[in-house]
């Protein structure tokens, strides 16, 4: 696979940002795209096209990529003093000389002893295991309400999806649903168990997710509104932000 070009784009503020030009044969026109969660700005050739159209189409578009620009919470790491939400409550990570290198939980603190460098990397080892504690028990007894069983159930770090349901029953979650409220971590767990029954999302579907969490609406709102923030915890700081 060709890396991506690099380029610069001198937005309407006055600012200069830094652009990847890459080619998609499934493209069907130029496309211009900036990551909701780590601000770096892509351009999408179609076929034919040239570098040359493509920055400038995105010089036409700089108003709308500095405005997109804006909305990126700022990111926050696991760091000591950091506070992030665990089943939508808040908590602090703090360092605590003599405790294990192992992260605890210390009332609404997480206690975290070791090397200040390495406590990051815990810290998101600690949560990606919480997910897992939470979500796989969950899927278990969801699926045994309809009669199924999941092949593997996963925990990775997604961007475009908060889980996935493969056709050989491979049940897959983001990590950062740990952060979120129980009520909206249910909803997301039953929304991929519906899939071992009906891969779709035909009323069918719907009634089954109904079925296992008779709260899904307000839960698909409050991700439409808060899922992106989520992303922001456990990232580093780059020098851009």
């Amino acid at each position: 696979m060709t890396p991506p070009q690099m380029q610069t784009l001198s937005l309407a503020d006055g600012r200069d940002v830094s652009v990847s030009i890459r080619r998609s044969a499934r493209a069907r026109r130029i496309l211009l795209h900036v990551g909701v969660y780590d601000g770096k700005v892509e351009i999408v050739l179609p076929p034919g096209a040239s570098a040359i159209e493509g920055l400038g189409f995105a010089s036409t578009q700089t108003g709308w990529v500095a405005d997109q620009l804006s909305r990126i919470r700022t990111a926050v790491p696991f760091a000591n003093g950091s506070v992030f939400p665990l089943l939508g409550e808040e908590i602090a990570i703090r360092l605590v000389p003599g405790h294990p290198a192992t992260p605890a939980l210390c009332g609404r603190d997480l206690c975290v002893g070791g090397r200040a460098d390495t406590l990051g990397g815990r810290v998101r080892r600690w949560t990606r295991n919480q997910a897992l504690e939470e979500i796989k028990p969950r899927a278990h007894r969801m699926a045994s309400e309809i009669g199924k069983t999941p092949a593997r159930i996963s925990i990775r770090d997604t961007r475009s999806r908060w889980g996935s349901c493969s056709r050989v029953g491979n049940l897959n979650f983001s990590w950062r649903l740990v952060m979120a409220p129980e009520w909206v971590l249910n909803y997301v767990v039953a929304h991929e168990v519906a899939h071992l029954q009906e891969l779709n999302h035909s009323d069918r579907f719907w009634a089954v997710v109904d079925r296992l969490n008779p709260d899904s609406k307000p839960a698909r709102k409050w991700l439409r509104a808060n899922g992106a923030d989520l992303h922001r915890y456990g990232r580093e700081i780059s020098p851009d932000n």
